[in-house]
């Protein structure tokens, strides 16, 4: 497709677009009108003011995130998984005149309840990018998808980044501390801790015990605890990965560092995606199947 279309990542405090000529960037633009920070106005209205001199009626806009909630523009609806990589493009809910936001995913099952709503883009992307049989997603909710070279088959949500946030700012663990500052060595010692002992609840308190009484630096506290939970979570999800599996990680660089470092501490190597890159490269898969 060499026409001109726009994507955009629209999520609960934040929006993104970028305006492509076929393959190429021809520009981006960011917002603060993420769908939870609208202030009054309406979702259209937004989208015209971010894409002001972009398009015209015929200029096609996909759309990805939050935007596609029951606190978005519409409600597009969950493709149940195990579903096909095509089903994601073939499943856009329209709001407009070539204008269409992209399905989450979802799971439902006595075992694993789960959805997801925008990674799945990523995933799209992500697997172009570096086909493998696991994607680990870091973020707020980390998500850890099991794929193969046609389908998504399951998926799980570990609530790591949120958790270490609430502790941190709302909780006793990190009550009364100074500013925090980055440690290598602190992140190690919790990332080891953490991965010979991923039953985290009863090590929480030791926590804020530790730089009570002297023994973690009280400077140090978010990086050990960084470690704690991303070891907890890497050691209590092996089995999600049988066997000698491919696993990439699709990431920012900070977090693709403490999960690369995590992944070769349990002996498993890992390969990356920036997770950006990976978002672009799947709404433009999506862009091109909608528009043609």
């Amino acid at each position: 497709m060499t026409a001109r279309y726009i994507a955009i990542d629209w999520g609960s405090t934040n929006l993104r677009a970028w305006l492509y000529q076929g393959e190429q960037c021809l520009e981006s633009r960011q917002s603060e009108a993420g769908v939870t920070r609208l202030n009054g106005k309406s979702p259209e209205a937004v989208l015209a003011e971010v894409t002001d001199a972009w398009r015209d009626g015929a200029t096609p806009v996909v759309m990805a995130g939050m935007i596609g909630s029951n606190v978005g523009w519409k409600i597009a609806p969950y493709l149940p998984v195990p579903a096909s990589f095509s089903a994601i493009s073939e499943h856009v809910t329209s709001v407009g005149d070539n204008i269409w936001i992209i399905p989450g995913l979802s799971v439902s099952r006595e075992d694993n309840h789960n959805v997801m709503r925008g990674e799945e883009t990523q995933l799209l992307g992500a697997r172009t990018l570096s086909p493998s049989a696991v994607y680990v997603m870091p973020g707020t909710h980390c998500k850890w998808v099991q794929t193969d070279a046609e389908q998504i088959h399951d998926f799980r949500t570990v609530m790591t980044g949120e958790l270490h946030h609430l502790l941190l700012r709302h909780s006793l663990v990190g009550a009364g501390l100074p500013d925090q500052v980055p440690s290598p060595e602190a992140f190690t010692a919790g990332l080891e801790r953490g991965l010979t002992s991923p039953d985290v609840l009863p090590k929480l308190f030791e926590v804020r015990a530790s730089h009570v009484l002297g023994s973690l630096p009280r400077e140090q506290v978010s990086e050990f605890l960084s470690g704690l939970l991303i070891g907890a979570e890497v050691a209590s999800m092996g089995d999600f990965i049988p066997g000698e599996q491919a696993i990439t990680l699709v990431a920012g660089s900070s977090l693709t560092a403490r999960y690369q470092q995590a992944f070769h501490a349990v002996g498993r190597e890992v390969a990356t995606v920036a997770g950006d890159t990976a978002f672009q490269a799947g709404i433009r898969s999506i862009a091109h199947a909608v528009a043609n």
